[in-house]
């Protein structure tokens, strides 16, 4: 199908900057230059995942590390619960040892199935981030709002409640959004998304409910991405997190503080054949001078206070 001859002079969003009103065009290095606590040149951000993949997910939702065989598919339903039973408590020792916070990213059904895991999030201080319903349940383009409006709340009440925390980041399963989505988990308190990588540093994003902001969650250092969709080996994995930090420190001595964005999935780097290349990648950015560990929010506040 061709598109009409008018189309390029006539489209409603032509011109510079972006086709809609999220937020504006900038550039990175024209933006004023961020100082985090204590004058830290890195802030390091890492993200762990905890999710649920149901059993009887719909055939034909394209989830990445969805349900891949012939129904009841326990190979993988199996090994993603392995993250959440074994390796989550790999990673966390990980972090205790080398003094690093994270942000746990939780879907509210995992809590409710698993609330010993919401205690271990508590227990050590760690920020919940809501990461929807479970991950048979993707947010979609033409998805009723209100239904997802019903959903969105629901997963706050629930991971609010159980936690006793604000749950203050949104990360939609498989980051898919609906045009509604921001607008949704505004409305319902939340001050920052995990959504959209395309920024190194946090940006305004604006909603029905006033301005957010959206994190430089990294897709790209997605242990998942890195270590199972383009199968790189566990040093491949570790030079590019040591490799991702060298730059980022260096761009911050000129320019202003950066974030490291790290995302783990417990059933990747939680196995024991991995875990001693997420500590060694790790001991590697935690031993430099100038980095803060933090939370999203922790993060979010500084940047927004600088």
């Amino acid at each position: 199908m061709s598109l009409p001859n008018d189309y390029a002079t006539n489209y409603p969003k032509r011109g510079h900057g972006m086709d809609h009103d999220r937020y504006a065009w900038s550039q990175l290095h024209e933006r004023p230059a961020i100082t985090w606590p204590n004058g830290a040149r890195v802030a390091l951000w890492v993200v762990t995942q905890l999710q649920w993949f149901p059993l009887d997910m719909k055939p034909g939702v394209p989830v990445p590390a969805g349900m891949a065989r012939p129904y009841p598919d326990y190979w993988d339903y199996t090994l993603r619960d392995y993250g959440n039973r074994i390796g989550v408590y790999r990673i966390f020792k990980v972090l205790d040892k080398l003094g690093i916070r994270t942000s746990v990213a939780m879907n509210s059904a995992l809590a409710e199935m698993y609330p010993y895991l919401v205690d271990q999030v508590n227990q050590r201080g760690y920020e919940l981030i809501a990461n929807g319903l479970d991950m048979g349940h993707p947010h979609y383009g033409g998805m009723d709002r209100g239904e997802e409006a019903a959903r969105i709340k629901e997963v706050l009440e629930t991971l609010r409640g159980m936690s006793g925390q604000a749950v203050r980041g949104w990360l939609s399963p498989i980051r898919s959004e609906s045009k509604h989505t921001p607008d949704l988990v505004a409305a319902q308190g939340i001050d920052y998304l995990c959504d959209w990588a395309n920024d190194d540093m946090p940006y305004g994003f604006e909603t029905a409910s006033g301005t957010i902001h959206n994190m430089p969650h990294a897709m790209e250092l997605d242990d998942q991405q890195i270590l199972i969709n383009l199968r790189h080996t566990e040093q491949e994995y570790v030079d590019q997190l040591k490799d991702q930090f060298d730059c980022l420190y260096a761009e911050a001595e000129q320019r202003g503080g950066r974030i490291m964005a790290i995302n783990l999935n417990p059933w990747v780097t939680g196995q024991a054949y991995r875990i001693k290349a997420l500590e060694e990648a790790l001991s590697y950015i935690a031993g430099r001078s100038g980095v803060w560990s933090a939370t999203g929010s922790e993060i979010l506040d500084a940047f927004k206070a600088s």
